[in-house]
C-alpha cells in the first residue's frame, strides 16, 4: 500500500488499499456502495442510466435508461428506494433498488447535481456552495448550509456521500474531496487527489475526479471519474466520523 495523496489539512493522508475495473462508457454522476453492490447513475443526454454494478469486476448487471432529453445526476438510497437529479430538468425519479423499476418522480428548483442522504433527509447539491436538505416524502427543503473555509463560500460543490456524520463532495473540474460539517458547513478537511488515475491510464475523453461511495465492512472510500478505467478504494488516515486532531 502506498500513500499517494494528502489533503492541505493535518490527517488528510490516504492509502489506495485496492484498484476495480470501471467502465469507461460511465460518466458518472452518482455512486454509492450497499449490500455488497455498487450503484451508479450516469450522465450526458442520450446516455444517462441508473446501473447496479459488480464492484470487483466492473461488470453493468442491470440497466434502465433515462428518456434522451434527461440528464442524470447525484444518486441515493434511502428506504429502499434509489433516489436520482437530473440536471437542469428539474426532476427527479425514484427507483425500486431491487429491480431497478420507476416508481415515482419528483420536482425540485434549480441545478441538480450531487445526492446523498443521512438516513433521514436527501442531502442534495446543485453546483454552488448552498446544500439543501430535503424531506424524502415531500421533497420540500428542511433547511440549507453553505460550504465554506477560511470565511470565504466554496463553489462548485458537486457528487455527495454523506458519512458517519462527515459530508464528503467532489469539487468539479478539480482533484479535491472536501470533508464538510454537515451542521454548519464548514470544510473540515480536504483531500489532494491529483494523480489518482496516472497519465498513461487516461484516454482522450477521460474526464474528471467524480463519484464518491463508501464501503460500511472496510470504512474505506470508493472513488472514480467520469470515464475512468479504475476505480479507487482509499483508506482514509482519519476514518469517516472521526474527530479531527487538536
Amino acid at each position: 500500500m502506498t500513500v499517494i495523496g494528502c489533503g492541505r489539512h493535518t490527517g488528510g493522508v490516504f492509502t489506495v488499499v485496492r484498484r476495480f475495473p470501471h467502465d469507461t462508457s460511465a460518466y458518472t454522476q452518482g455512486l454509492l456502495y450497499a449490500g455488497g453492490t455498487l450503484y451508479e447513475s450516469t450522465g450526458l443526454y442520450g446516455h444517462s442510466q441508473v446501473r447496479r454494478v459488480d464492484l470487483r469486476s466492473g461488470r453493468v448487471l442491470a440497466s434502465v435508461s433515462l428518456p434522451a432529453n434527461r440528464f442524470g445526476e447525484g444518486l441515493a438510497l434511502l428506504g429502499g428506494r434509489l433516489f436520482q437529479l437530473t440536471w437542469k430538468e428539474q426532476v427527479g425519479y425514484v427507483y425500486d433498488t431491487a429491480t431497478l423499476a420507476r416508481v415515482d418522480s419528483f420536482a425540485y428548483r434549480g441545478q441538480g447535481w450531487g445526492l446523498t442522504t443521512d438516513g433521514t433527509s436527501l442531502i442534495m447539491s446543485d453546483g454552488s456552495a448552498t446544500v439543501r436538505f430535503l424531506d424524502p416524502g415531500s421533497f420540500r427543503v428542511q433547511r440549507e448550509i453553505t460550504v465554506h473555509d477560511a470565511g470565504m463560500p466554496l463553489l462548485w460543490v458537486n457528487e455527495l456521500e454523506y458519512v458517519r456524520g462527515d459530508l464528503f463532495a467532489n469539487i468539479y473540474r478539480s482533484d479535491w474531496i472536501v470533508r464538510i460539517d454537515p451542521a454548519t458547513g464548514q470544510v473540515r478537511e480536504w483531500l489532494d487527489l491529483a494523480g489518482l488515475l496516472p497519465e498513461r491510464e487516461r484516454a482522450p475523453d477521460t474526464d474528471v475526479l467524480n463519484g464518491i461511495a463508501f464501503d460500511q465492512d472496510t470504512g474505506d472510500l470508493l472513488v472514480t471519474g467520469k470515464r475512468w478505467p479504475t476505480l479507487f478504494e482509499l483508506h482514509l488516515q482519519r476514518p469517516p466520523g472521526a474527530a479531527a486532531p487538536p
